[in-house]
């Protein structure tokens, strides 16, 4: 059965949902991923078994192969029968066999939000080892999506100086796309053919979709004044990163979704290229989730970080539900969402003068006294309709008599989008809906010029009883506005995907937490679906979902990277991680969109911070070994594991006492601990690494741990004297009684001017 990929476009919103069926190796015909490992020492050239292989496929079919990857690691994707996918799976040097999934995309101010909010103080003359510059133009992120639309004025490359030297990647020809679309903001740009049995065919780095101009113009996009989505949102765009360069890499198409051969054949281009940083805003839905040597995205992400490349990963969009996180594995940077402080209000206007604060994009244009007459969708039910059905205005259950002329109140009991409310309602003759749902609080839906707005559960029942206890119940939609210093700010979004990890579970994701709800950025210039009536196409767009908080933190990987480009991928995520922020504007803890204080399965080590990474103090460096030892514990055996990694340190075997819940201890920022028992304890250790130059700095130790969960840090006191010196400590959890539920807490090193913060999260539950 082949994967079924449905598109739904909104102007706040834009996701591609995939119905992904996979089977085993031996179940179906089609295209396979052969995955073997690491690259030869030799670039560019192919494995001996590797080479062995592709030609005696080649002999049985010369258009077998559909590509083959030998930069970063070694591989290819060819359309085989289920027999032969089984044969090759048994072959010596072949790591894994799977088909080619499709995956899905997880789909201005927040920049002036985080800066606004992060209280750390940046040096004016930081230490000389910290290899900074006036400009942080060094630094080249990659990303794999839906392409760039290149004439966006965020992409001007204005003042930027030369392209770096390092650069070895390329500006590929189209169609609609030629190298003189590549400037020094996108120096490259490369795009990665449909299979052949697509009925429809898009090869071009154009992006036809929006989703990932949107992406590139939030990591690195030029700064661009007085930008707004129809006077919305009204400011000045820029980047995470607005120095850095632009690597665009296509791997979804507007028709076929994300090939997991296109995601990998992206990672060993972008390894040979040159990238420092690479943003995926895209991964498996929260129901798949493949083993690590399935895994296209685990798998790049594990040869790019060998290859020094810093790898950051959209969350999912399956939240609020636990263990929806994606993109896990340890060597990405894993990235959930949150709200910033502005909001789109469209208030609701009822005729005793009560105004309703609601929450929508709408251009309406009628008149701001309550006027219209209000129905609710249950009183206004076809005769043999579900009352369920009506009061959430589902198709067909609506009396199109009693609704005509008049602003619907409809409940989103089924969770569905609101513009498919605005549908039924709108096709029926009604002129607005009200839509009655909790969960989508700071995300604003955009419906153009039809006059909708939601509003929370707890302000559903002023407008019900107003309709209820009035003869002849009238109301207004207000046009939107969309005023700034909302509180509280941030709120981790209801959608974005919850913690704790499956794969497995002694890895605490996501990493952090970053701006995601209702974004604006950069937008494809031919884009007339997104316009309201009679207005031009969009030049910026406001959209929301992990996939634009994954950016924000790519470019601040990337502004890190350029001030410190000896720092590897590990030491750029601790920066991030434990500088991270838990205060919202209110200076109370940060919340999830039910008004409770957010864990780390909601944001990990917090919101992160835009300026506390480029000055950490101390780092924790997970090293190859690290990295090793999780596979080890992971249940991989050293043959397999000498066959995937690049290079294996002499004399290195797994630990002879190899377990899931060792993976605890390696060398990760913060600290998951699973099927704790009460009476044995558990102790982790970790090491940090000074990176705040020479000079004596004692680091003190606190402890921040619930009541039923004794906590102890040996030694408490960390002393460091040279820029690179380590220092290693220990921590040890007991408690006097069962834990009933997972619980958290942190540690956090101080000397009086930086602080390294480290959570944790304890379970008593096994992993599966």
């Amino acid at each position: 059965m082949k994967p079924l990929v449905t598109f739904i476009f909104g102007l706040t919103s834009f996701f591609i949902f995939v119905s992904l069926f996979t089977e085993t190796v031996a179940e179906k015909d089609g295209v396979y991923i052969v995955y073997m490992g690491a690259a030869p020492k030799t670039k560019g050239s192919l494995r001996h078994d590797h080479a062995q292989l592709l030609s005696s496929l080649l002999k049985r079919n010369k258009n077998a192969l559909v590509r083959s990857y030998k930069n970063g690691f070694s591989g290819f994707a060819a359309r085989l029968s289920a027999e032969e996918a089984h044969s090759i799976a048994q072959r010596a040097g072949v790591v894994s066999v799977f088909p080619d999934p499709v995956l899905e995309l997880h789909t201005t101010r927040s920049w002036d939000f985080l800066n606004y909010q992060t209280s750390v103080v940046i040096d004016s003359n930081p230490n000389s080892n910290s290899n900074s510059t006036s400009n942080d133009s060094g630094a080249i992120i990659g990303i794999l999506d839906t392409g760039i639309w290149p004439e966006s004025e965020s992409f001007n490359d204005k003042a930027m100086g030369p392209i770096p030297s390092r650069w070895n990647g390329t500006c590929a020809k189209a169609q609609d796309f030629n190298t003189s679309n590549c400037n020094k903001k996108i120096i490259g740009a490369r795009s990665y053919e449909d299979d052949e049995t697509s009925v429809i065919k898009y090869q071009s780095p154009r992006d036809m979709v929006g989703h990932g101009t949107h992406v590139a113009s939030t990591a690195a996009g030029s700064e661009v004044q007085g930008v707004s989505y129809y006077g919305l949102a009204e400011g000045t765009a820029k980047g995470g990163s607005p120095g850095s360069r632009i690597a665009m890499y296509r791997v979804c198409s507007p028709n076929n979704g994300c090939r997991g051969s296109s995601i990998l054949a992206a990672f060993d281009d972008a390894i040979a290229d040159g990238v420092d940083v690479l943003s995926l805003s895209l991964g498996a839905p929260s129901f798949f989730k493949p083993q690590i040597t399935d895994d296209p995205i685990a798998l790049g992400a594990f040869h790019a970080v060998q290859h020094g490349i810093t790898v950051v990963c959209s969350a999912g969009n399956d939240g609020p539900d636990p263990g929806t996180v994606v993109n896990a594995a340890p060597w990405i940077v894993t990235v959930a969402a949150s709200t910033i402080d502005r909001a789109f209000e469209s208030d609701v206007v009822l005729g005793d003068n009560t105004v309703i604060k609601g929450e929508g994009i709408n251009f309406a244009n009628i008149q701001k006294s309550p006027v219209y007459p209000i129905v609710y969708g249950k009183s206004a039910k076809k005769k043999d309709a579900d009352v369920n059905d009506s009061r959430n205005c589902n198709t067909n259950s609506l009396d199109q008599e009693l609704v005509k002329g008049k602003i619907v109140v409809c409940e989103n009991l089924d969770k569905t989008y609101a513009n498919e409310h605005m549908d039924e309602v709108k096709q029926l003759g009604g002129i607005g809906v009200v839509l009655i749902d909790y969960d989508s609080k700071g995300m604003a839906s955009s419906f153009g010029t039809f006059p909708m707005t939601v509003i929370s559960s707890e302000d559903g029942p002023k407008v019900l009883s107003y309709i209820n206890s009035t003869k002849n119940p009238v109301a207004t939609i207000l046009r939107t506005t969309s005023p700034t210093k909302y509180t509280p700010a941030p709120i981790i979004a209801y959608f974005s995907s919850r913690g704790p990890s499956t794969i497995p579970k002694n890895i605490l994701k996501p990493d952090i937490a970053a701006p995601g709800v209702n974004i604006l950025a950069a937008w494809m210039g031919n884009d007339t679906a997104e316009a309201p009536e009679g207005k031009d196409p969009p030049l910026y767009n406001l959209i929301s979902g992990t996939s634009m908080a994954c950016p924000h933190v790519s470019g601040i990987a990337a502004t890190v990277k350029s001030k410190n480009p000896t720092w590897s991928p590990s030491a750029i995520r601790s920066a991030i991680m434990t500088t991270a922020n838990q205060i919202n504007n209110l200076k109370a803890p940060i919340t999830t969109e039910k008004g409770v204080a957010a864990t780390p399965y909601d944001f990990g080590a917090g919101e992160v911070s835009p300026t506390g990474p480029l000055q950490p103090g101390l780092v924790y460096e997970t090293t190859a070994i690290d990295y090793l030892n999780f596979l080890c514990h992971h249940g991989y055996n050293i043959t397999t594991i000498k066959t995937i990694a690049n290079a294996i340190p002499d004399g290195f075997t797994c630990p002879k006492e190899s377990s899931i819940d060792l993976i605890s201890n390696i060398n990760y920022p913060s600290i998951a601990i699973t099927n704790f028992n009460e009476k044995a304890g558990r102790k982790v250790n970790r090491t940090l690494t000074n990176v705040a130059g020479d000079g004596n700095s004692v680091y003190t130790v606190t402890i921040d741990s619930p009541a039923n969960l004794d906590v102890k840090v040996v030694p408490n006191k960390l002393q460091f004297t040279k820029n690179g010196d380590k220092s290693s400590y220990e921590v040890s959890f007991s408690a006097a009684n069962p834990l009933k539920e997972d619980v958290f807490g942190s540690i956090a090193w101080s000397n009086g001017k930086y602080k390294v913060r480290s959570p944790f999260a304890v379970s008593s539950k096994r992993d599966n």
